[in-house]
């Protein structure tokens, strides 16, 4: 009988390097595919829309950074119940971890209904308070105003993938990220673009395609979301493992203690969110009078550089479920050994992905826009930020052996201090003189000074302190 994660945590002996490190990259690997996935899906919706034209663009790239602030606040909610899921696993507490499981599909879907209330709210002015053009404000209200509606629909694709990973899945939950770009790329080409008439030797043919524009962006994204979240639940539901619902009886009413775990964990996350997002909002702000073209290139920098980080993020992945299940198994000094194995890991990967970053720029922004000026902006800002990687690892994977500690609170203000005091204040001194590639040289800086004092948060131990506080 195949052995679950959370049993080879509790019953191994000391796991060697090796051992641990196969661990790490059998993990890795399909959350990688996920986290490289998610971002391809911006990269094909930026690609779309970029052969629009640049109003277009800057028209998404205006609100992508308010998307990334709803993105994740319900990530920080579903973080809050799937560390607790990791820690009831490892101390071999099944039913437990399926009672969290069903608390959190309720408390999260309230508070994402929360959520999306207020944004479809301010949707309207929300490109107005951004300082975008007047051009480009009616297309980036629409495209923030169906992002926001699919917010339900994501949490639950957020919390149903991170309650997998917890228990050690990540297969499904990378698979299932896969397909879902593979959908966001037909409904966007069926969404966004105009009917299209071919021919194919003597035979002619019509393609009825709805020619949305960017509205079409966005509902490409929301379809293909819905499809892959309701994959996910069905077979959380039948065929979750330890996780399984399916059989099973039990409340979904939150309790006083989930709750206050949840809240414990995921608040200081779901703040710091919120916080460094408004903090990307204002590099938005800081951007936005350097004009369309910089907006635009700014955009597309961001998402072209997502397909080299993201292999840290999905590291991070594998990383806050074995310390997870390490703490909850009661065993210290194996997720200290996991959280070195980890973080190393993840920079030698995203040293070797700076490396192609910095050759391939130009290359990562043509495929997306054919306007000279941003390709020229953003390929400069691109070999910018490659300098940066190693050290941005460094941070992204270090965090997330934090989480999976439950470790929230400190690493929270630690990166908020990093982004508001070093980024945003160099940024804005910075913009004004060198234009785009001074607000790049900020996030360079302030990126390698982030993944500095989390490594030294790591050294110290320190981060180790709060399981005991959490118990």
């Amino acid at each position: 009988m195949k052995r679950t994660l959370s049993s080879v945590i509790r019953e191994s002996g000391n796991l060697t390097w090796r051992q641990r490190l196969k661990l790490v990259v059998t993990l890795s690997i399909p959350a990688i595919m996920s986290q490289i996935s998610a971002v391809l899906m911006e990269y094909i919706d930026a690609t779309m829309v970029g052969h629009l034209g640049a109003d277009a663009s800057a028209a998404i790239g205006l609100v992508s950074t308010t998307t990334w602030l709803f993105f994740g606040l319900t990530s920080a909610v579903s973080i809050g119940f799937c560390v607790q899921v990791a820690h009831l696993l490892g101390a071999g507490k099944g039913e437990e971890a399926r009672s969290v499981l069903r608390q959190g599909l309720l408390a999260s879907m309230i508070f994402s209904l929360i959520l999306t209330s207020i944004g479809f709210g301010v949707s309207g002015p929300l490109p107005h308070w951004l300082g975008g053009q007047e051009i480009i404000q009616g297309k980036a209200s629409l495209y923030f105003a169906i992002f926001i509606l699919s917010l339900p629909v994501l949490q639950w694709n957020f919390l149903a993938s991170g309650m997998l990973r917890s228990s050690g899945n990540m297969v499904v939950p990378g698979m299932t990220g896969v397909v879902m770009c593979v959908l966001d790329v037909v409904f966007n080409f069926m969404l966004i673009f105009p009917p299209l008439d071919f021919s194919i030797g003597d035979w002619n043919f019509y393609l009825p395609r709805a020619g949305l524009g960017v509205a079409g962006a966005a509902l490409g994204t929301a379809l293909a979301s819905v499809v892959a979240t309701v994959y996910l639940l069905i077979y959380l539901w039948n065929r979750g493992g330890e996780l399984k619902l399916s059989g099973t009886k039990g409340s979904y009413k939150p309790t006083r203690r989930c709750l206050r775990r949840a809240f414990h964990i995921g608040m200081p996350m779901g703040c710091e969110r919120f916080i460094s997002t408004a903090a990307q909002i204002v590099m938005t702000i800081i951007v936005a009078p350097l004009g369309i073209y910089a907006i635009a290139a700014n955009a597309f920098a961001i998402t072209a550089e997502g397909i080299c980080y993201m292999p840290g993020y999905g590291i991070g992945d594998a990383a806050t479920t074995v310390v997870g299940q390490s703490i909850g198994a009661d065993r210290k000094d194996l997720a200290r050994k996991f959280a070195h194995t980890t973080v190393g890991l993840g920079m030698l990967v995203m040293t070797f992905m700076g490396i192609v970053m910095f050759i391939a720029a130009p290359l990562m922004i043509e495929i997306m826009t054919p306007v000279e000026e941003i390709v020229k902006l953003g390929a400069i800002a691109l070999r910018i930020e490659a300098f940066a990687e190693p050290m941005f690892a460094a941070s992204i994977v270090a965090y997330c052996c934090f989480v999976g500690a439950g470790d929230t609170l400190i690493p929270s203000f630690m990166n908020l201090g990093s982004i508001w005091v070093v980024r945003v204040t160099l940024a804005a001194l910075l913009a004004p003189k060198f234009g785009l590639s001074g607000v790049w040289f900020a996030m360079c800086v302030e990126l390698c000074f982030r993944g500095t004092i989390f490594l030294l948060r790591m050294k110290s131990g320190k981060w180790m302190k709060r399981i005991e506080k959490l118990r």
